[in-house]
């Protein structure tokens, strides 16, 4: 009876933070249309979580695309296909490795440091000092991380795919003398707008995933450097699990 109380103690309790964070969400979501709006706060965030996230983007879709480049051309070639290494390359990326690789990458980089952030504001007593000076912190803070996260995806993820079929042209067309011309033909006939709206319903999913989880962990951290530090953790381990979970569930639903 023990061990089914502690189990029932334990579901109750991953129900209610379940609900608490739909909830969190909700409320952020309908106060980023409340005015007054705040643009600048947007635009911030779009830049903290878009713009400097380029770099790592850019490394990991050239390499990815290398790599795939690399291994596509001599499995293909055992069949004689290696005309169709352009095909194998732009699919793979646009349909599952561009948005999951982008949104890993982002979990790693831009959301640990949002829950590390939030987690410090709490700290510091900052949502209080917000709210005496009549300031919703959710909207303030939260709601613009949300949006950001979910503008910023979806180019990420068109950039990580141009640069990921481009890193695979450079290895299969310049270093392995793959035909140039069914490289880029039998590619372009083969990608479908499905697989192109896919690829962006997943980053779309997948940035609002981000920074929900990034956010309400850092809002739900003890207030403690240790609380937070284990809350920034959890926050990554979470989103990354989150995100190979809802890539799943989209790819069987897309198909």
């Amino acid at each position: 009876m023990e061990i089914a109380a502690t189990l029932g103690r334990f579901t109750l309790n991953r129900i209610q933070i379940l609900g608490r964070s739909g909830i969190f969400l909700f409320s952020a979501i309908f106060q980023a249309f409340v005015p007054p709006f705040r643009i600048k706060r947007l635009i911030k965030e779009i830049e903290f979580v878009g713009s400097k996230s380029f770099l790592i983007v850019f490394v990991t879709a050239l390499f990815t695309g290398m790599v795939l480049g690399i291994q596509g051309y001599y499995s293909l070639s055992q069949f004689g296909a290696e005309a169709a290494l352009g095909v194998m390359v732009a699919l793979s990326i646009i349909r599952e490795l561009g948005p999951v690789l982008c949104a890993l990458m982002v979990t790693g980089r831009a959301g640990s440091a949002i829950t590390a952030e939030i987690g410090i504001m709490k700290i510091t007593d900052q949502f209080p000092a917000l709210e005496m000076m009549a300031i919703d912190p959710l909207k303030y803070v939260i709601s613009p991380k949300v949006l950001a996260g979910i503008i910023s995806l979806p180019l990420l993820t068109a950039f990580f795919d141009l640069v990921g079929i481009a890193g695979g042209y450079l290895v299969g067309v310049k270093l392995l003398g793959v035909n140039e011309g069914a490289y880029l033909g039998k590619m372009v006939t083969a990608i479908t707008f499905t697989d192109i709206y896919g690829g962006i319903l997943k980053s779309l999913c997948f940035g609002l995933l981000i920074t929900w989880i990034a956010s309400f962990m850092g809002f739900t951290a003890e207030p403690t450097t240790e609380g937070v530090s284990q809350a920034t953790t959890n926050a990554v381990v979470l989103t990354s699990l989150s995100i190979l979970i809802v890539d799943y569930i989209l790819t069987s639903l897309l198909l």
